[in-house]
């Protein structure tokens, strides 16, 4: 059995462990970009840093290699930030809390940010040692992808000379990405407008929880039940069948996660009661029967709720958030007539906000087809007008097109091949990497994605092999022998 102190003599393991001690949310990267920083000067390499956080750590070839050309090391410094309902975590400043189980490092109550932490300690077990061949390394390490990548966005390019790119963002061993969906994330504003209501009246929550959340790319087709969109449908039918009121709504974490848990606080007439407990007990059976081979743990809870309330959403706003909520776009839309069982187009209606003039939903867009990113963006656009909101475009990037010719990616395939023995898969996957954005900051560069296996990112429970983590670091420093 492996413990984390032996684990910890493995140099990718010890700086993971570190990083994991680490805040590090989205536009929350202050404290590792200085760890980054610190370490850059501690090891005498190069440090550059740009106006938006990114950070650049250079290190010179090393024997042989001085003629060769350099290298990017890529990942991403922030995490997405997901915990459990119980978890009392502060992720601005408690350290992530996992284990180890068998092969697997595993966070049970939040988000193990593996995604995209190993690619740090990868990267930073390279640049410490003098055992490994190869050409010179720009590390470059950014800012905030999971939110729309406004660090690859914002990438001051001056900083970098290198000419082909390895990306550590992808999350299975042996396949390497070499085309990935661009987004869309909108902002769908509800401004609010009350009527007045009895203080004593009997309130009620209705809440969607058990559900397991995931990643809204690349788990989007395995068909997760979404909290938000499972609320709006139980309160249409709530406010179809009785005379209720809405007071607050909210639900999600992160727009690109789908979500595990959503709420409402509504206002019941008495005699109505029994007809919405009847009401929540056919919707918990359908929910069930519908999501039980993917999410059996889905409920829909009717609890009596200790907040009161003298005002309640007028009734055309509650009719028009519920009926957006039902109809805007959420899942699969197309699928690939090039790439078999590849995602071409979704959306995640991953975040409803209760602010305090204002209702908010997320949608997260992906396409890899920028035409059908931008019309599934108009369906929003007259779905929020005909409901009287207002549509604001928080990010958007572009989707990273397949390039028929790539050095690295040939010597990437014969690497895998000298270690392993077999092929090594190429693949397009229906996830946001920064490549994209990187084709149009750096201009005609050659990138390749790598990673090793793991499951369940965005959301408690994300787990990462041990085992695949040691053999995807071997075939890293492979590569990097093979680019002499």
């Amino acid at each position: 059995m492996i413990d984390k102190n032996s684990l910890k003599e493995n140099r990718i393991f010890y700086y993971f462990d570190e990083i994991t001690k680490i805040p590090r949310c989205s536009f929350e990267e202050d404290k590792i970009r200085e760890y980054l920083v610190n370490f850059g000067k501690e090891h005498n390499l190069e440090v550059c840093v740009d106006k938006i956080g990114n950070v650049v750590l250079k290190k010179d070839a090393t024997e042989g290699f001085e003629d060769s050309d350099s290298i990017i090391l890529q990942g991403h410094m922030d995490m997405v930030c997901e915990k459990t309902n119980e978890c009392t975590i502060d992720f601005s400043k408690d350290p992530i809390k996992y284990e180890i189980e068998g092969d697997f490092l595993i966070a049970k109550e939040t988000t193990l940010g593996a995604d995209n932490g190993i690619a740090i300690a990868m990267i930073l077990a390279i640049l410490e040692s003098e055992e490994y061949k190869h050409p010179k390394i720009e590390a470059l390490f950014t800012v905030n992808e999971e939110s729309g990548m406004t660090g690859a966005a914002n990438l001051d390019g001056s900083m970098l000379d290198s000419k082909r790119l390895l990306n550590l963002d992808s999350e299975t061993e042996g396949v390497g990405c070499i085309s990935c969906a661009g987004a869309e994330r909108d902002l769908i504003i509800f401004k609010k407008d009350y009527k007045d209501i009895d203080k004593d009246s009997n309130f009620y929550e209705i809440i969607v929880n058990g559900l397991k959340g995931g990643h809204s790319g690349q788990e989007i087709q395995v068909g997760l039940g979404n909290a938000v969109k499972i609320l709006g449908r139980s309160l249409h039918n709530i406010f179809k069948n009785t005379n209720s009121d809405l007071i607050e709504i909210e639900g999600g974490a992160k727009p690109n996660a789908i979500p595990r848990y959503a709420r409402a606080l509504i206002r019941v007439d008495e005699d109505e009661i029994k007809i919405l407990q009847d009401l929540v007990v056919e919707l918990n059976s359908q929910f069930v029967t519908e999501l039980g081979k993917v999410d059996p743990d889905v409920r829909l809870n009717f609890e009596k709720s200790k907040n009161t309330s003298d005002k309640a959403f007028t009734d055309e706003l509650k009719e028009s958030i519920i009926q957006a909520l039902n109809l805007l776009p959420n899942g699969v839309m197309t699928m690939s007539k090039n790439i078999e069982g590849l995602v071409e187009s979704s959306v995640n209606v991953g975040v409803i906000e209760n602010k305090e003039d204002t209702v908010n939903i997320i949608s997260n867009i992906r396409s890899s087809v920028s035409s059908l990113k931008e019309y599934i963006g108009e369906i929003n656009k007259i779905a929020a007008q005909k409901f009287g909101a207002e549509v604001e475009i928080l990010t958007k990037y572009p989707a990273w097109e397949y390039s028929e010719n790539s050095e690295l990616r040939d010597i990437a395939s014969k690497s895998y091949k000298e270690l392993t023995g077999k092929d090594f898969k190429l693949e397009a996957i229906h996830a946001g990497l920064e490549c994209g954005q990187f084709v149009e900051e750096l201009g005609n560069i050659d990138m390749l994605s790598i990673g090793p296996n793991m499951k369940g990112v965005h959301a408690p429970g994300e787990h990462l092999s041990i085992s695949s983590t040691e053999r995807t670091f071997e075939f890293l420093i492979k590569i990097l022998e093979n680019l002499k």
